[in-house]
């Protein structure tokens, strides 16, 4: 069995790094977690401190993507997600692929300017 480098070791991730990751604010995933029932995060403690699991990283992705990147409403986006779930994610997964590859074709054109 070949060892997996790709695999992210980390299971819980903090209210502020989710925010960082998408650019949001803490209220925003707070907000998000009450507009949208099946975001929610594990709380732990007594100070109810959130821990997220990539299941919910990937819920946040696919209402980052329809809200923020699509352009929908709230209710727009929960119409979406609850009409056709998996129809949903793929195109946020393709979206999420293709702004990757364009990351490193932006590198790659930097990197050939600078060998000019």
């Amino acid at each position: 069995m070949a060892l997996n480098l790709n695999k992210n070791l980390k299971l819980y991730y903090s209210i502020k790094e989710v925010a960082e990751m998408f650019g949001l604010n803490e209220s925003t995933l707070r907000y998000w977690e009450t507009e949208f029932p099946y975001l929610k995060p594990k709380t732990s403690g007594p100070a109810k401190i959130r821990q997220y699991q990539e299941k919910d990283i990937e819920q946040i992705r696919l209402i980052h993507n329809l809200v923020k990147v699509r352009g929908f409403k709230l209710a727009a986006a929960k119409k979406i997600i609850n009409s056709n779930r998996d129809g949903a994610d793929k195109r946020a997964e393709v979206l999420t692929r293709l702004l990757g590859v364009r990351d490193e074709l932006q590198a790659l054109k930097k990197q050939m300017d600078f060998l000019q």
